[in-house]
């Protein structure tokens, strides 16, 4: 049985005045523990996982009440995360999923529901709970190196890169590359979706970051100076993270450590000029990011009452970020500010993941209490 409820939620304000009233959501289709959550960036969808390895698909023209559900990888594994990508000629809706079983998958689902069959497996023999990063835009270019596929080395030229993602009539196709952490716990793998291939390692085989530990959490992004080639951003065990430009990934941008503690989430802002990181210590950090000098400097240092902060998100409009975190709570501040604005109380048990509508009206949340909870908090005004 679906559970629909509306209601009415008071938030305090960073003014200590209380702000209007806000809507509240709550959608349970859900049989265990949810471990992640998206937003469809073109249709009115959102998509929640869960540990015994399905998928769920909500309907806001259906009022959020749930359409399907689906078991995308081995039970015994879960679903780690997965990314809702662009819409590709003829399609209805993409998808691309990890599971903990060493695999992501990417799906195509079209009005009639899933494929009998995934468009593409990928085994990247990757076990680990760092979360994948989906990066989909057009031109993205990552340079000319030494690729592995089968065990077997060969050369791939941008040009050539750059082609395998056009369809006949010259359209762009859907999800280009993801970024996860690789079998290598310590090592970054960026993998071309489209054609199953591992296109790079970060660090380069002849470095080393294994004094970092696992890598916990990545990002991918695409700064106006690095003329369309991919950046990343990765967290790593210790409390440090590395920045790569991968015009030149062999030497990181730059390395910070801004916590104590293993960095468990991080989010980039759509300018690429800051961010946010979480940590299972007690501490939330807003940074900034300056591409044309590599630096990486701490804008606002929040501390919080509890540790543990498993999942942060920007806005797409750039004024607010969110955190979820093992306390259950949800906190929402400024982004631009790094005032304090609310905390909402409803999750029951660790709060892994939340996430914003690309129209910036929706914030999701979910938990480990089987539960996602749509807010309508401080939305824009146009």
């Amino acid at each position: 049985m679906v559970l629909y409820r509306s209601f009415k939620l008071r938030a305090s304000s960073s003014s200590g005045c209380q702000a209007p009233p806000e809507d509240m959501h709550i959608l349970t289709k859900h049989c265990s523990a949810l471990l992640d959550l998206s937003f469809h960036q073109f249709i009115s969808t959102a998509f929640s996982g869960q540990a015994q390895a399905e998928l769920v698909r909500w309907s806001e023209c259906q009022h959020y009440t749930t359409q399907v559900c689906w078991t995308f990888h081995s039970g015994a594994h879960g679903i780690g995360a997965y990314k809702a990508g662009v819409i590709l000629k003829g399609a209805y809706c993409q998808v691309i999923t990890q599971g903990r079983d060493g695999t992501i998958k990417y799906w195509d689902i079209g009005e009639a529901g899933l494929s009998r069959n995934p468009l593409t497996t990928i085994k990247t023999n990757s076990y680990h709970f760092c979360k994948i990063s989906l990066l989909n835009k057009p031109r993205a270019k990552i340079q000319s190196t030494e690729v592995t596929k089968n065990d077997q080395k060969s050369e791939v030229s941008e040009t050539e890169m750059q082609s395998r993602h056009l369809e006949d009539n010259g359209e762009v196709k859907g999800p280009n590359y993801v970024v996860i952490a690789g079998e290598d716990l310590s090592v970054v793998e960026i993998w071309d979706v489209n054609n199953s291939e591992r296109l790079m390692k970060l660090p380069h085989p002849d470095s080393s970051t294994k004094s970092r530990g696992m890598c916990m959490a990545v990002r991918a992004f695409l700064p106006s100076e690095s003329q369309g080639y991919v950046n990343v951003i990765s967290g790593y065990e210790d409390g440090s993270m590395v920045w790569w430009d991968l015009r030149n990934p062999g030497l990181p941008v730059t390395c910070v450590k801004f916590h104590s503690e293993p960095v468990l989430s991080l989010c980039v802002d759509n300018s690429c000029g800051g961010g946010v990181s979480g940590s299972a210590d007690e501490k939330i950090v807003m940074f900034t990011m300056d591409a044309s000098i590599g630096s990486c400097l701490v804008k606002k240092e929040i501390i919080l009452e509890r540790q543990g902060i498993a999942g942060t998100s920007i806005r797409p409009d750039g004024k607010i970020v969110a955190s979820a975190g093992w306390d259950h709570r949800v906190r929402v501040y400024d982004y631009r500010k790094g005032n304090a604005l609310a905390i909402l109380k409803y999750h029951h048990a660790t709060c892994n993941t939340v996430t914003f509508s690309a129209s910036s009206k929706l914030m999701a949340s979910s938990s480990e209490d089987t539960t996602v909870a749509l807010w309508e908090i401080y939305p824009p005004r146009n």
